[in-house]
């Protein structure tokens, strides 16, 4: 599913800013209570914010059988198992502003590690949001991937998991997020926002911020503290 480059940019930039929880009270001003909080079962693996179109990925848990071989048999097996079975056809057509969302069916493999999360990045990704686990995370978080997981994991994804769809509409921990959706992600969570809706929660979210700014800058002056990017 392809969406407009100059629409994506566009709505981006109305979220510019905005932290999660003013987009969640956005979303409650059209009573939108229950709906597109990622749960907390999802947490980030560093403090960090970023702001993207959801770019859809699932992946399911490895249906096969892991054949009998030997150490040199098992080199040229995981070979083909990335270019057959665990392969990664997304990555070529990352746009930049794209959050990957992934569905990876909670199945304790690491997915993205060091390399192909910052291959992403350097295409254009903005963060990752799955309902498994990255490896290789010292150099996550040494890089400054955003990412937002369910849980580290130390596994290959090899006899693991499979590839299964792309832009196509997901599941994190209950919540369908659809191509194309806004990702609002800080140390709060993560938020999603139904492109249709886009307009409405963030002008609301908008004026959530700015409430927010005013009454601290007060308290900030009451304190006597110089003004931060929080409050100017």
């Amino acid at each position: 599913m392809e969406f407009n480059e100059r629409e994506n940019q566009e709505l981006l930039q109305l979220f510019e800013g905005l932290r999660v929880a003013d987009v969640r009270d956005g979303l409650d001003y059209l009573l939108l209570h229950f709906n597109y909080s990622i749960p907390y079962t999802i947490k980030p693996l560093f403090r960090i914010r970023a702001i993207g179109i959801a770019k859809t990925v699932r992946y399911l848990p490895f249906k096969g059988e892991i054949p009998k071989m030997t150490p040199k048999e098992y080199l040229e097996w995981m070979g083909y198992y990335y270019h057959n079975i665990c392969t990664y056809p997304w990555l070529e057509t990352i746009k930049k502003g794209d959050f990957i969302v992934i569905d990876q069916s909670s199945v304790d493999a690491g997915l993205m590690g060091s390399n192909n999360s910052l291959l992403g990045f350097t295409r254009g990704a903005v963060g990752y949001l799955t309902n498994g686990g990255p490896r290789d995370t010292d150099e996550l978080v040494l890089q400054k991937i955003p990412f937002w997981c369910k849980f580290v994991s130390q596994k290959t994804v090899i006899g693991r998991l499979q590839f299964d769809a792309m832009n196509i509409p997901v599941n994190i921990e209950g919540v369908t997020v659809n191509p194309g959706d806004i990702v609002i992600a800080d140390g709060d969570g993560v938020v999603i926002v139904p492109r249709e809706k886009s307009f409405e929660v963030a002008m609301y979210a908008r004026k959530e911020l700015e409430m927010d700014k005013e009454g601290r800058r007060k308290l900030y002056d009451i304190m006597g503290w110089e003004y931060d990017e929080t409050v100017k």
